[in-house]
């Protein structure tokens, strides 16, 4: 059984257009849609809800809504998608993580209503890139709400762990996008010499092996897949936000730390899931 891509819905303008991106997404791996809202209402309403039904509607009705709306907007971008629903009666960042161990991706907008996604910057959306047991995609930037795809069509993967170039691979193979693979390098600061005959020197070996590093990662990746390869001096943080500009898609790997629940994000995922241009998947990378 093919496993579904997951979106996080709650109402707002973030997540109904990650019902789009996700349904195009879902179209193009021949996968179904799952749609979920996740919220505790059975706390807040619990017994006192048979006496207050008379007065105001239920979470849990709008929450039916919410979810039946998304539907319906999946249905009209994809007509032949098949699309399930669920409303979960869970705090949302535990409900997501566990979402994701039966996902082929978890996608969630940047900004979510009354703090079901919320802004990247608190705790739902890092919580949930950093603990998914599948690919996270955050829809960041001003993009128009639809995977690209065709010869235009660019991902940015940030090399690092074998997960994230699979992923970048499948998503290039499904699009017909080229892959910039992209790896940052630094030269540290005591490696400097005023010496005229070596000044250069540090710095050449550190973006060879940057340069090494790129070729390893991306040794298996079929012929059919264009890619660019770029070896970059700076932060890699600021290298691949800089990249993010004129992406579609932005992939960066999240390395599980043995000993922690989860997945751990790193300065180089946390900075980009916060100020990205174009939407970011964060793969899981197993140790």
């Amino acid at each position: 059984m093919d496993l579904p891509v997951v979106v996080g819905v709650d109402g707002s303008e973030s997540s109904l257009r990650a019902v789009d991106w996700a349904a195009d997404e879902a179209v193009l791996r021949g996968a179904p849609l799952r749609l979920v809202y996740a919220s505790l209402w059975e706390r807040y309403e619990g017994e006192s809800l048979a006496e207050d039904l008379v007065t105001r509607p239920s979470e849990q009705l709008m929450a039916e809504d919410v979810v039946d709306m998304a539907a319906q907007r999946a249905h009209r971008r994809q007509p032949g998608l098949k699309v399930t629903t669920d409303v979960l009666p869970e705090e949302p960042e535990y409900a997501l993580v566990h979402e994701s161990r039966e996902a082929a991706a978890l996608v969630l907008g940047s900004r979510g209503r009354s703090g079901f996604v919320e802004t990247l910057l608190g705790s739902v959306g890092l919580t949930a890139a950093a603990h998914a047991h599948c690919p996270v995609i955050v829809l960041r930037g001003s993009h128009d709400n639809q995977v690209r795809t065709g010869a235009g069509a660019r991902i940015v993967l940030g090399v690092g762990g074998r997960e994230a170039v699979d992923f970048a691979v499948r998503e290039a193979e499904l699009r017909g996008a080229v892959i910039d693979a992209v790896r940052a390098w630094r030269a540290p600061a005591h490696e400097t010499t005023d010496h005229p005959l070596l000044s250069g020197e540090p710095a050449r070996l550190h973006e060879q092996q940057a340069s090494d590093t790129l070729e390893e990662a991306l040794c298996d990746v079929p012929e059919k897949v264009r890619v660019h390869r770029q070896t970059v001096e700076g932060p890699a943080r600021q290298v691949l936000l800089a990249a993010s500009r004129t992406a579609d898609l932005l992939v960066v790997g999240a390395r599980r730390n043995t000993g922690h629940l989860g997945l751990q994000l790193g300065r180089v995922a946390h900075g980009v899931l916060h100020h990205a241009a174009c939407p970011v998947a964060v793969v899981p990378e197993r140790t």
